[in-house]
C-alpha cells in the first residue's frame, strides 16, 4: 500500500481528496434533505393521525348515536346474512318476535312464531296477548345483507276492528229502527182486526172477513222479519244446482200474474235450453221476482218490462229493462244500501238482500239507468257446465 501510494501522482491524489470532498458534501446535503422531508412527513403524518382521529372520533360517537338509535325505534330491525341468518337485532325485534338465537334461519322465525293474517300483515304472540307486524325487507347488495323491518300495527288493527264494530252496532241501531218502523203498522192492524175478533156479538161473516186481515197482516209481518234475517245472514242457506232458464219463467209468470192485468206487458226472452248456475231455487226466485216488480212500479200503464237471458263462456247474464221513469244519477250510488229507498212505505232492504245473495253466489248485480229513459238491471252468475250436480250445502 505505502509502495503503492509513493508510485501516485500527487496530482492524481489531489484530485481523488477534491472527488472524496464533492462526495461527501452531496451526501451531506442528500442527507439534510432528506431529514427535512421526514420532518415534513412527519408533521404531515401526525395531521393527517389528527384528521383520522378526529373522523374516527366523530364516527365513533355517530355510530354509538345510531345504536341508541336503533334500540329506541319502535320497530323492530333484524339483519339477515346471505345464508338466510339473523346475525343481529334490536331490542324492539326481540320483542316483537321473543327470544330469537342469532343464527336462526329468519325463514324458520318467520313460520314459526308469525302467523299471516292479511296480505302484508302477520299476527305474532300467544292468544290474548296477541299483535300485529307489518314486515318490510330491503336488499343491501354492496354488504351482501338483508335489513327485516318489523312495523307494529297492533295499534291500527286494533282501532280499524273497533270502527268495525261500532259501524257493525251503527247498523244493527239502523236497522232496529227500520225493522221496528216496518213493524208497527202491520202489527197495529193486526191487534186491531184480533180485537174485533174477540166480540162476542160478531156475525160469523164478519169473524171470517177479520181473521182474514189478520192473517193477513201477519203474513206482512212474517215477510218483513224474513228479509231482514236474509239481510242479517248475507248468505243463502242451501245452494245447489239450478237451472236459470226455469227459475226466470217461474218469477216471471208470478209477477206476470199480478201487473198484466193492470195493462203491463210482461216478456221473457229465454232460450230453451240448459243454464245451470249454484243457487238457492227459492231465494234466486224471489231476487228476480224483486227486480221484476220494481220495473213493474216503475212503467207507465201499457208499458212493458223485459226479461232475458244471456250467455257466455263464463256466466250467465239475467237483465230486467223497464222503460219507465229511470233512476236520478244522484240515487244511483246508494240504490243497493240498505233502509235506502224512494218508495213510499218501502224497507229499503229489497235490492240490498238481491245485492248480498248474488254475492254469495260469486256473482255481481249492476244497474244502468236514466231519467225517463228506463233502467236496467243485470245479475251476472258463474256458469256451470252442463252436467254439473253442486250438492246441497247449509
Amino acid at each position: 500500500m505505502e509502495q503503492s501510494l509513493q508510485t501516485m501522482n500527487p496530482k492524481e491524489l489531489e484530485e481523488a481528496f477534491t472527488l472524496f470532498t464533492e462526495a461527501s458534501r452531496q451526501l451531506s446535503n442528500a442527507y439534510a434533505e432528506l431529514q427535512r422531508d421526514v420532518a415534513s412527513l412527519t408533521e404531515q403524518l401526525a395531521v393527517a393521525n389528527g384528521h383520522l382521529k378526529k373522523q374516527y372520533e366523530e364516527k365513533a360517537v355517530l355510530s354509538r348515536r345510531l345504536s341508541l338509535l336503533l334500540e329506541k325505534l319502535p320497530a323492530g330491525v333484524l339483519e339477515v346474512n346471505s345464508a338466510g341468518e339473523i346475525v343481529s337485532c334490536n331490542q324492539r325485534g326481540f320483542e316483537l318476535l321473543g327470544a330469537v338465537a342469532l343464527g336462526s334461519k329468519w325463514q324458520n322465525v318467520l313460520s314459526d312464531r308469525l302467523k299471516l293474517v292479511e296480505s302484508d300483515v302477520w299476527q305474532f304472540g300467544d292468544v290474548g296477548e296477541s299483535g300485529y307486524v307489518r314486515i318490510e325487507q330491503v336488499q343491501v347488495p354492496e354488504e351482501g345483507v338483508e335489513l327485516v323491518l318489523l312495523h307494529d300495527v297492533t295499534t291500527t288493527i286494533q282501532m280499524r276492528a273497533e270502527l268495525e264494530r261500532q259501524g257493525r252496532l251503527a247498523a244493527m241501531g239502523q236497522m232496529a229502527a227500520g225493522l221496528a218502523h216496518q213493524l208497527r203498522t202491520p202489527l197495529a192492524a193486526a191487534l186491531l182486526y184480533t180485537g174485533h175478533l174477540q166480540r162476542p156479538e160478531l156475525r160469523d161473516e164478519d169473524r171470517l172477513k177479520f181473521a182474514a186481515k189478520t192473517n193477513e197482516r201477519l203474513g206482512r209481518l212474517e215477510v218483513l222479519v224474513q228479509n231482514m234475517l236474509q239481510f242479517v245472514r248475507g248468505t243463502p242457506q242451501q245452494i245447489s244446482t239450478v237451472n236459470l232458464v226455469d227459475v226466470i219463467h217461474e218469477a216471471v209468470s208470478e209477477v206476470r200474474s199480478i201487473y198484466e192485468p193492470k195493462g203491463l206487458r210482461l216478456t221473457a226472452d229465454v232460450p230453451q235450453l240448459f243454464a245451470m248456475v249454484a243457487a238457492n231455487h227459492k231465494e234466486l226466485s224471489g231476487a228476480i221476482m224483486n227486480l221484476l216488480e220494481n220495473a213493474c212500479q216503475a212503467s207507465v200503464v201499457d208499458g212493458e218490462v223485459l226479461c232475458r237471458l244471456i250467455g257466455s263462456d263464463a256466466s250467465w247474464q239475467l237483465e230486467v229493462v223497464d222503460y219507465g221513469e229511470g233512476i236520478a244519477a244522484d240515487v244511483l250510488p246508494r240504490l243497493f244500501e240498505p233502509f235506502f229507498t224512494t218508495k213510499k212505505g218501502g224497507t229499503g232492504l229489497g235490492l240490498a238482500i238481491v245485492r248480498n245473495m248474488v254475492k254469495a253466489y260469486g256473482g255481481e248485480v249492476t244497474v244502468t239507468s236514466a231519467p225517463k229513459m228506463g233502467s236496467n238491471f243485470k245479475i251476472c252468475l258463474p256458469r256451470l257446465p252442463d252436467g254439473t250436480n253442486v250438492l246441497e250445502q247449509d
